[in-house]
């Protein structure tokens, strides 16, 4: 029987899971890093979890400064809170940048430009 999912949209997959949520990606390169027996896309899924961990710490960093300095009287009208908007803003457009870059990636590179751009490394 014909195999519906290839390994481009498995790898496409497991980016756009950590585009969607960090749970979501939890659950699908969890799945992958443990149920897995292709190389590829457990490697795939290790460094989809670095970018994703990333990001999530950005946002975590971001989310303390916003609620230390709501709990100052002038908070919104000062420029910590016009530097965490712009911040946010520009996290967010990086976040889906570098998302949409490695979803592209991984559906345009076949198996075989991958193995030999990681032995022409080596």
């Amino acid at each position: 029987m014909k195999e519906v999912w290839t390994q481009k949209f498995k790898k496409a997959f497991i980016w756009a899971s950590g585009l969607i949520s960090f749970i979501a990606f939890a659950i699908v390169g969890g799945y992958t890093i443990t149920k897995s027996e292709d190389e590829e896309l457990k490697k795939t899924s290790k460094t989809a979890f670095i970018v994703t961990l990333v990001f999530l710490a950005i946002e975590a960093i971001l989310f303390i400064i916003s609620a230390f300095g709501s709990m100052g009287a002038n908070y919104y009208n000062s420029g910590l809170y016009d530097f965490h908007t712009i911040t946010t803003k520009i996290v967010s457009v990086a976040k889906y940048i570098v998302y949409a870059v490695f979803i592209i990636l991984s559906l345009c590179l076949s198996p075989k430009q991958e193995k030999s751009e990681t032995t022409s490394e080596k």
